[in-house]
């Protein structure tokens, strides 16, 4: 399948390593909105061209994969680009995946194309296994909890603010309520009392740092319902402390079963992560190979995940499946 990417940051460059790791895959095109000239990508012979072009290649890509940010690109980029191409994207707020879902499924529709929203590993792997547990286990509670790691979606979001001109985002744990869960004690829990959010911001020389700082912690959907600290750094601390982009987390369902409810269960799913985009991208390839796939059995509009048979997923044939993963 070729694979066009659209966006050569973190995620950018995460797919195209995950390209490389699937044989049947290969790399047709790079999107950028910068001056191509000034984007050096890693595969040799692969053309870096402006998005204002990206028309013209409506019929050498197979799969578009979008790799904008998820506040203000992709509510815009995946309805627009779908009208050229099967495509896919990342979109993690959780909140307004409804909406987002219905403006691309739409133009999809319109346009006889098959799209992707929300691949990754939460929303994504993470969804899923909350899915798949709730079915298990009818009677329960689901817990899920994230990091402690880099949000690549909240970090993008502090950057967005004006006056911010580089920042990352820690999100992490509440040890004690994650025991409380681990130990099937099935406690209540605010989104407050789930995690804590840490930020490490390099402002603009002269920007107003208070302003700033209420700007983050009262964002709709970031930071508004959790307790957060805003740290402000240099830009020589934040390349030499934070270049790294680490994440991972747990889902949890803690269920009964028996005739009396007299046994209890814990499903728990957990994820490890040295790179949060180069993860992220490697869900991707994997889904975009499925939206490939659907595309050509005639099947148009948007999907998520949940859509999605784990065998559209694998290069893998149904024999090779059955006989050594089954």
């Amino acid at each position: 399948m070729k694979l066009g990417i659209l966006g050569y940051g973190n995620l950018g460059r995460g797919v195209e390593c995950a390209i490389k790791q699937n044989p049947d895959a290969e790399l047709a095109c790079v999107f950028t909105r910068r001056d191509p000239s000034s984007v050096k990508i890693l595969t040799p012979g692969v053309p870096v061209v402006n998005v204002s072009e990206v028309a013209a290649y409506k019929d050498k890509i197979d799969v578009l994969i979008i790799c904008g940010g998820s506040a203000t690109d992709l509510p815009e980029m995946t309805p627009e680009y779908v009208k050229y191409f099967n495509v896919i994207d990342s979109f993690d707020t959780h909140a307004k995946i409804p909406t987002h879902f219905a403006n691309v499924d739409r133009a999809a529709k319109e346009n006889g194309h098959t799209a992707l929203i929300s691949a990754g590993w939460d929303p994504g792997m993470f969804s899923l296994n909350r899915l798949y547990a709730n079915c298990i286990l009818p009677e329960g509670k689901d817990y899920t909890f994230w990091g402690k790691g880099v949000s690549q979606g909240h970090s993008d979001a502090i950057r967005r603010i004006d006056g911010v001109k580089d920042g990352k985002q820690y999100t992490i744990p509440v040890e004690s309520a994650l025991s409380a869960v681990r130990n099937g004690e099935n406690p209540e829990l605010t989104t407050r009392q789930k995690h804590v959010r840490e930020c490490f911001v390099v402002a603009e020389e002269g920007a107003d740092l208070a302003r700033i700082e209420r700007e983050i912690k009262t964002m709709p959907n970031y930071f508004d319902e959790y307790d957060t600290t805003v740290h402000f750094i240099t830009e020589e601390e934040l390349k030499r402390d934070h270049a790294g982009i680490p994440h991972g987390g747990f889902v949890f369902r803690s269920g009964v079963t028996g005739w009396n409810k007299e046994n209890k269960h814990i499903i728990e799913y957990s994820l490890k992560l040295d790179s949060n985009p180069e993860f992220t991208s490697s869900v991707i390839v994997a889904y975009a190979r499925a939206i490939n796939r659907l595309h050509k059995e005639g099947v148009t509009g948007c999907k998520t995940v949940f859509d999605i048979a784990p065998a559209y997923l694998s290069p893998l044939s149904g024999e090779e499946m059955r006989a050594h993963l089954l």
